[in-house]
């Protein structure tokens, strides 16, 4: 059994292909979290931390990947979030947002209301490899209220 995550976290795209920010807190009540914690030697509240961590995840036709961005502030995705927040809710047509070195996105419109994103995602590391996931199509609407939750939970 996987330990339960909480924390901020902004998903781009579906459930087989997608991108995603996140900042995990493992919760202490969590069965998984509490037998670490013993095995550990430590209070499960102590062992879960404070959840300051944060992380890429990627899954693209059902394979997964993920890494930890060591160092990373709160601002940081932040801005990004902010960055794809204003130019989704610009004039329609293609963009692109960039997250760093780490992570950049481009969209473009695929129908009224749709956009298709394509996240170019580079773990860090000399023999890190690139990865491009293809979201397919997905609602404005909806992803701006994705990128207003997650800066919500920021605050």
């Amino acid at each position: 059994m996987s330990p339960a995550l909480e924390g901020p976290s902004l998903f781009i795209g579906g459930e087989s292909d997608y991108v995603a920010l996140v900042r995990p807190e493992l919760d202490p009540a969590d069965p998984g979290v509490r037998l670490a914690a013993e095995q550990a030697g430590v209070a499960p509240e102590e062992f879960a931390g404070s959840g300051d961590t944060w992380a890429v995840l990627v899954e693209s036709g059902g394979e997964g990947d993920g890494f930890e961005l060591p160092g990373v502030r709160d601002t940081e995705p932040a801005g990004f979030a902010e960055r794809l927040r204003e130019a989704l809710a610009g004039p329609p047509g293609p963009f692109e947002v960039d997250g760093g070195a780490v992570l950049r996105l481009e969209a473009r419109p695929a129908g009224e209301g749709v956009c298709a994103v394509t996240a170019h995602v580079t773990p860090p590391g000399d023999d890190a490899v690139p990865l491009t996931v293809e979201t397919g199509p997905l609602s404005v609407a909806g992803l701006l209220a994705d990128v207003d939750a997650f800066l919500g939970s920021l605050a």
